[in-house]
């Protein structure tokens, strides 16, 4: 079976190629971008047959979708940050849904039909009431950032097409995720970061940080990537599933958890650029669909991930 990953070298995607490549029968392919870091996939990079494309650019992406003909695609590229779709809100609309719209018309014009994985995100659900937690898929999509409207025209192209034209595509709605090889300006690896940097004595035992107040559905990214291609193996084409660990944490709990790992002693401090013009209060899932269609259940506890997250900036700062 041939599968192909677009945004490989990003966090997920690297683990989702390690997941892929433990099945034993799987041909995995990666798209990658001429200036992609490749450290997340040095490990296993020998395992990988890697195409360089840029999935706004409608040529390369047909060229790469016709010389594969994958049997399933895993569409994990895109601008994936909240805060840096207020500052780029073009390029994370044009990235986000023109790239999905430039994959749809590729398998079209190749006549294959493989299993498409959109991933979506929690993000869409923006500005949730207090008696709409834990969200169901049914929820209202009131998105509150440039990066969560980007995600909801995907997850409706998504629905568009296969309703349209027959694409298999699968929308799952990913809540927080994080774990080994997450992004620095992601919440809990920025804080994990900062730790590793005190304890070496790199950083005054300052911890700089947002908005603690809100709550979050986290769930480890390896938990996450068997989400996925469960998701390409057992659900419906056009239909959406959340995918979540179904409990949250206040992030000032999680700083709480980060610092109970290590023994620096540290002043928390709020940076006002950290701040984001709005934010989402709440963000907790109902696993429900998607466990019953799929048999999955998170498996690794919060407390591991954010473990693991730790040492592995220890062995990089």
């Amino acid at each position: 079976m041939k599968a192909l990953i677009t945004g490989v070298t990003g966090f997920a995607g690297s683990h989702l190629a390690e997941y892929l490549i433990s099945l034993g029968n799987v041909e995995v392919h990666g798209i990658e971008r001429w200036r992609s870091k490749t450290e997340n996939i040095k490990h296993i990079e020998k395992k990988i047959n890697l195409i360089e494309c840029d999935i706004r650019d409608m040529v390369s992406v047909e060229k790469a979708i016709k010389g594969i003909k994958p049997d399933k695609i895993f569409h994990l590229a895109a601008q994936s940050f909240v805060p840096t779709s207020w500052n780029a809100p073009q390029e994370t609309l044009t990235t986000n849904i023109i790239g999905q719209l430039n994959i749809f018309e590729a398998v079209r014009n190749s006549n294959i039909s493989p299993s498409i994985q959109i991933a979506c995100s929690s993000e869409e659900y923006g500005m949730v009431l207090e008696d709409e937690v834990p969200i169901k898929e049914t929820n209202p999509l009131r998105p509150l950032s440039p990066y969560a409207v980007s995600k909801v025209g995907q997850d409706y192209l998504g629905y568009q097409y296969h309703q349209s034209y027959g694409i298999k595509a699968i929308r799952t709605r990913a809540f927080n995720h994080t774990g080994p090889r997450r992004g620095e300006v992601f919440v809990t690896s920025n804080f994990a970061k900062q730790v590793a940097e005190i304890e070496k004595n790199k950083k005054d035992p300052i911890i700089y940080v947002g908005n603690l107040e809100a709550k979050r559905d986290f769930t480890d990214v390896r938990d996450i990537v068997r989400a996925y291609w469960l998701a390409t193996e057992k659900c419906t084409p056009g239909d959406v599933y959340n995918i979540c660990s179904g409990k949250a944490y206040r992030i000032q709990e999680m700083l709480d958890m980060l610092l109970s790992y290590s023994k620096v002693k540290v002043t928390v401090k709020q940076d006002p650029n950290r701040m984001r013009p709005s934010d989402v209060e709440i963000l907790l899932g109902d696993n429900t669909k998607f466990c019953k269609q799929t048999g999955w259940k998170p498996e690794i506890p919060f407390e591991k991930t954010l473990k693991d997250l730790l040492d592995y900036w220890r062995d990089r700062v």
